[in-house]
């Protein structure tokens, strides 16, 4: 991990694309800005976290139906066509 001291009003750079800037400190509470292209996604860590644990869930969710619809083709013997 690098550390990195930053003021008020100063910046810290990430690749040509992204900037970072200190733009208020209160006691213990820093706000920071961040430039940076509008394809590249910006979370809070918390927010990065339950966004990965919906899509983890949203997964297993999916892998369950699809179990289970070729579970049901399988037990009636696959699609019927209807000649109706």
């Amino acid at each position: 991990m690098l550390i990195l001291s930053r003021k008020k009003g100063e910046s810290i750079q990430i690749g040509d694309d992204i900037e970072i800037t200190i733009a208020a400190i209160h006691g213990d509470q820093v706000k920071i800005g961040i430039n940076a292209p509008k394809h590249v996604e910006i979370h809070r860590k918390e927010v990065y976290l339950d966004i990965q644990e919906e899509n983890a869930n949203a997964a297993k969710n999916i892998e369950g139906l699809l179990h289970l619809l070729a579970q049901s083709k399988k037990d009636s013997g696959g699609v019927k066509k209807n000649d109706g």
